[in-house]
């Protein structure tokens, strides 16, 4: 694959990945649509188109999924709706990628990782920016929201260290979604009395699930082979500044200077996290 169509590849699943939280948030603060419904309406979207995707596949690797990432998943997609009842787009993707990363570092330091002198001041940067980010003040994001989305970080964490090493990711993550769709599903079902739909909705609904998260793993996963380990890792710190300047000039929404500076110390925290995790691996 020649350099550019990976820049190419990579750059088209980022801005679907951030646009995950621009349709969103556009769909719960200016639809009728509930938060429950979206999540499902995401979910079997993502399925189809997934599972279409993994049928063109011819990959050695095979890979199911299974119910205990497909209930990572479907915490992490409810958790994410919810949460943007309220939450701005920018302090949601935020919020999400911090603790996603945080649960990754903290699960890899549990199972034995020793973490480097640089790595450790990321890790506390990082840790201080999120801390920064949800004091109370003026600014500060509504603690039930941030809660929400803090929870769908730590599920997606969780999910992902799930499927490492689980198979074919593209034919995993479709199995996974398979999975997702009927409990999701359950959950609207359990919260029939506060379903709201509309077409507006529904379409922003379908939009998230089979372009921004079906096609768009799709295309991640057909960029990943070209990446070294590093720039894949340290690539997605441009989602939340992607989602970010969606909400901006699509939402009217504004970059206070909180957000700025704990942006900074998140995404660059991690930054160095992921940087001298790879230089140690390097050398050895």
């Amino acid at each position: 694959m020649s350099y550019a169509r990976v820049v190419a590849l990579t750059s088209l699943a980022m801005i679907a990945f951030a646009g995950n939280s621009l349709l969103c948030r556009i769909a719960l603060k200016h639809t009728s649509i509930d938060p429950a419904s979206f999540t499902t309406i995401r979910l079997v979207s993502g399925a189809a188109v997934l599972w279409l995707a993994a049928q063109t596949r011819r990959q050695a690797d095979s890979g199911t999924g299974n119910w205990l990432s497909a209930s990572a998943l479907v915490a992490y997609a409810a958790g994410f709706s919810f949460a943007y009842t309220s939450l701005p787009v920018a302090t949601g993707a935020l919020l999400l990628f911090g603790a996603v990363q945080v649960t990754m570092i903290g699960c890899g330091i549990w199972a034995g990782e020793r973490l480097r002198g640089l790595q450790l001041v990321g890790l506390l940067v990082a840790l201080g920016g999120l801390i920064g980010l949800l004091l109370p003040g003026l600014s500060a994001p509504p603690l039930a929201g941030s809660a929400l989305m803090l929870g769908a970080g730590i599920a997606w964490g969780v999910y992902s260290l799930r499927g490492k090493g689980a198979g074919d990711p593209t034919r995993v993550t479709a199995g996974n979604f398979l999975r997702a769709a009927p409990i999701a599903a359950a959950l609207s079902l359990f919260m029939v009395k506060g379903t709201s739909l509309d077409s507006a909705g529904i379409g922003y609904a379908v939009a998230s699930g089979a372009l921004a998260s079906g096609i768009g793993y799709a295309i991640w996963y057909t960029a990943l082979p070209g990446l070294k380990a590093t720039s894949a890792a340290t690539v997605q710190l441009s989602v939340p500044v992607i989602a970010a300047v969606g909400g901006i000039v699509f939402l009217g929404e504004s970059m206070t200077l909180r957000l700025l500076l704990t942006s900074a110390a998140i995404l660059g925290g991690i930054a160095l996290v992921i940087i001298e995790k790879q230089q140690a691996a390097g050398t050895r």
